[in-house]
C-alpha cells in the first residue's frame, strides 16, 4: 500500500500524535509520500524509522501508484487536500487533529485502529459531489471547483448587495442581503448551516442556496437539484465584491459573469467501517443528549 500524507499546518501540541501516526505506518510497511510543504515543516520535528519522500503535487499522481491520501488536520485540511487529489480519483482519509471534523470525523484518538481497517480493507467510500464555477474571468485559476460551498459577499463596505439569480436562465430572486452561498450536501454542515440552512444528507442530489443576513426576512434558504445552472449578477455601492471555492477567494466587479454548476467528477471519502453520517452528525451536534444531565 502507497499514501500520501497532506498537512497544512504542524503545530507543537499535535506531535504526539503526528509521531504515533508516522510510527505505526512505518510499522505496518507502507510506503509514505508526503506533501512536501508539510514536509518541510515536520523536519527535524518527527523522527521516521523508514525513508519518506517528498510529494509535490498533483501531477505525480500521474506517475506515482497512490492508494491513497491521509489528511492530517480538520475539516479544512480535507478542503485543501481535494485541490491537490481533483479528478485523480484516489480516496481520501481524514484523521482529526481539530476541533469539530464532520469531514474528518477519524478522532486523533483512534489512529492506529483507523490504519488496521484501511490496510484490511475495513470500510466503504463515500463519492461527495463538487461544485465546479464558470465565468467571463479567468479567476480561482485551474481550481474553480469547491466540495463545500461557492460564496458571493460584500467586501470593504457595510451596506449590503444585491444579488441577482437564476436558476436555468429563469430568473428566482434578487437576494439584497450581505451575501449568498450555494452549498454542496458536505458543505450543507458548514458555512450554510450558520446562516438557517437546512443538513442535507451526501448524495442526496441537491444543493442548497442560502442568504447570508438577508433584508427581508422572509426570504429562505431553498434546496435545488444539483442538475441545475445557477447564474447570478452582483451589484451594490462598493466596486468589489468577494467571491469563494470552500476558504479560497478572489475579488469580483459587477461585470464579473458567474454560474454554478455540479462539478464533472467527484471526490471519494474514506468511511470506516462503524463511521456513518448520520452518526456524525449525531455526535458533533450532541442531538439526543439532554446537557441538564
Amino acid at each position: 500500500m502507497q499514501i500520501v500524507v497532506y498537512g497544512r499546518y504542524f503545530k507543537d501540541k499535535d506531535t504526539p500524535y503526528v509521531q504515533e501516526f508516522f510510527d505505526i505506518i512505518h510499522d505496518m510497511g507502507i510506503t509514505t509520500y508526503i506533501f512536501a510543504p508539510y514536509f518541510e515543516q515536520i523536519q527535524g520535528k518527527i523522527k521516521f524509522k523508514k525513508d519518506v519522500a517528498p510529494f509535490d503535487g498533483y501531477r505525480e499522481f500521474r506517475t506515482r501508484r497512490i492508494d491513497y491520501v491521509i489528511a492530517l488536520g480538520g475539516d479544512g485540511t480535507i478542503l485543501n487536500a481535494v485541490t491537490m487529489v481533483r479528478e485523480s480519483n484516489i480516496p481520501i482519509l481524514g484523521l482529526n487533529l481539530g476541533r469539530l471534523g464532520f469531514l474528518a470525523s477519524v478522532d486523533k484518538s483512534r489512529i492506529k485502529e483507523a490504519l488496521n481497517s484501511l490496510q484490511r480493507g475495513m470500510f466503504s467510500l463515500d463519492e461527495r459531489t463538487l461544485l465546479y464555477l464558470e465565468s467571463n474571468e479567468h479567476i480561482f485559476n485551474d481550481l474553480p471547483f469547491a466540495l463545500n460551498d461557492c460564496t458571493l459577499l460584500k467586501r470593504d463596505t457595510s451596506s449590503m448587495i444585491t444579488i441577482h439569480t437564476y436558476i436555468n436562465g429563469s430568473y428566482l430572486n434578487s437576494y439584497w442581503a450581505d451575501g449568498i452561498i450555494i452549498a454542496t450536501p458536505t458543505g450543507s454542515t458548514g458555512y450554510s448551516l450558520s446562516c438557517g440552512g437546512p443538513i442535507i444528507f451526501p448524495n442526496s442530489g441537491n444543493f442548497v442556496i442560502t442568504p447570508v443576513s438577508p433584508h427581508n426576512l422572509n426570504v429562505r434558504p431553498i434546496v435545488i437539484s444539483d442538475s441545475s445552472i445557477i447564474s447570478f449578477e452582483v451589484e451594490g455601492r462598493a466596486d468589489n465584491f468577494l467571491c469563494t471555492l470552500d476558504s479560497r477567494f478572489e475579488t469580483i466587479t459587477s461585470e464579473t459573469q458567474l454560474a454554478v454548476r455540479k462539478c464533472d467528477f467527484t471526490i471519494k471519502l474514506v468511511s470506516l467501517d462503524g463511521v456513518s453520517f448520520h452518526k456524525t452528525i449525531r455526535n458533533k451536534l450532541t442531538w439526543g443528549k439532554d446537557s441538564r444531565n
